[in-house]
């Protein structure tokens, strides 16, 4: 999903005058005791914010089915297809490391509409007639390029909608969810969709969904002004101001070792899932059993996410971070016995559940990031997530031209146990005894909206309350 536009001519960049602030706020995040999704859900503003995400998801899934149908009509290239489909992923590193800046230096409601409308755009040019292949391409990583800017500015916003305490942490909960679900019904409804109608007027459909997104977010969010206080020349060029704050980000020990823990597990969890169509196909398992087995990581991440949010409390929640994070990549070590197909799916669905890790970081990772900097280390944090994930799965796909699957599938759980436990000894290691870290040490300790002035150190694991 979605980004803002780039650098003036000039090469400054542009203008964002604050928004003035909006009457009627409804209760704040600070005043909601934090009692499960229930206390998310009673702020109105994460409702709408809720319901443009859950627009826009579908939207984005549906649009990656309907241009790869396109794609393979047109072109009768399995590769042409497949390229579709990279691109969806390829692209964020250059939003994400190009772009994050926006996320803080422009109001969050003017990004986030500014982006689903450009997506709008983008899906809109794609339903034109005779529109050349390539420039379907060029608007698939249009599209891939703002989405990181889009999800950090969302994430930052959602601190500032929720705090940055226990609602904050349900909060991302939440958009998660939405994520995973939006994956199987997206499929779902974009298989039923090209079967009633065309992929020109599935995309079309997808563009309505963008400007609903939009519509939610500027109607039903209030104007705040830019994380970023500094004005004119004091901020530089977008692209230096963004390179900037990611390398501020990455030399902070601590900042960095919570990227690299939120960034592993998902790399190596995704090497079985690339894998999966040639596995079906040795099974022999027909389409069925290939969406079945599609769907099943969804499917446990929906599930542990939810009853983790609804019936744990924050300390065991937290507590399940390191346990988690290792335990996601740990069941694609079964696909060495080659299961059958329902053995598999019980693996995939095993899988799913390590999305629970996530609890614990993003606690963690907002402690450790200055406000200032908060919507552009959410862009970078996701950027470099689809990055990595990406670069695992062309990889995965490269080995198993080498190697058969039953090697190839557990060595990722071999290797990924590994580099995960490496991490969280890091994690480990920067939450104690550490008076502060580059980022915050130039920013300054950061007041949480929720609570108290927040430990530059971020908190220690297991301490949580």
């Amino acid at each position: 999903m979605p980004s803002p536009s780039g650098p003036a001519p000039s090469g400054r960049p542009p203008a964002c005058p604050e928004e003035g602030p909006a009457a009627g706020a409804g209760p704040s995040a600070g005043e909601v005791r934090a009692d499960g999704y229930r206390a998310v859900f009673a702020v109105p503003e994460f409702r709408f914010v809720f319901a443009a995400h859950l627009l826009s998801s579908l939207g984005v899934v549906v649009c990656e089915i309907a241009l790869t149908v396109l794609v393979f009509r047109i072109t009768a290239s399995p590769l042409m297809s497949a390229l579709t489909f990279a691109l969806g992923l390829l692209p964020y590193v250059l939003g994400g490391t190009l772009l994050s800046a926006v996320a803080d230096r422009c109001p969050a409601r003017r990004v986030l509409v500014v982006c689903d409308v450009l997506c709008a755009l983008a899906a809109a040019g794609m339903v034109l007639p005779g529109t050349p292949v390539a420039v379907l391409l060029v608007l698939r990583c249009v599209i891939a390029a703002i989405a990181p800017v889009f999800a950090g500015t969302r994430a930052a916003t959602l601190g500032e909608i929720l705090g940055g305490g226990e609602l904050f942490v349900l909060g991302r909960s939440v958009i998660r969810i939405v994520n995973q679900s939006a994956q199987l019904a997206g499929f779902g409804a974009g298989g039923l969709l090209l079967a009633l109608v065309s992929p020109a007027a599935v995309l079309a459909l997808t563009a309505g969904t963008f400007l609903g997104s939009a519509l939610l977010l500027r109607l039903g969010t209030l104007a705040r002004p830019a994380r970023d206080g500094a004005r004119g020349e004091e901020r530089g060029a977008l692209v230096g101001a963004s390179l900037g704050g990611a390398r501020r980000l990455l030399a902070d020990r601590r900042v960095r070792a919570l990227l690299l823990l939120s960034w592993l597990p998902p790399a190596f969890v995704v090497v079985p899932e690339a894998l999966l169509i040639p596995y079906a196909d040795g099974l022999g398992v027909g389409p069925a059993g290939m969406g079945l087995l599609m769907c099943s990581m969804p499917v446990g991440a929906v599930v542990a996410e939810s009853l983790a949010g609804s019936f744990l409390g924050p300390r065991a929640r937290t507590r399940l971070t390191f346990p988690m994070g290792v335990f996601a990549v740990l069941p694609s070590l079964g696909f060495a016995a080659q299961p059958s197909l329902g053995w598999a799916v019980l693996l995939l669905v095993l899988t799913g559940t390590g999305i629970s890790y996530n609890f614990g970081v993003d606690r963690w990772f907002v402690a450790a990031v200055p406000d200032a900097l908060l919507g552009q280390a959410m862009t970078v944090m996701q950027a470099g997530r689809m990055t990595v994930m990406g670069s695992a799965m062309g990889l995965a796909g490269a080995a198993a031209e080498y190697a058969p699957l039953r090697v190839v599938m557990p060595a990722a759980g071999v290797v990924g146990a590994v580099c995960v436990l490496a991490v969280i000894r890091e994690v480990r290691r920067t939450a104690q005894g550490r008076p502060g870290g580059t980022v915050r040490a130039a920013a300054g300790a950061v007041r949480d909206p929720s609570g108290p002035v927040r430990d530059p150190a971020g908190p220690v694991p297991g301490t949580e309350t």
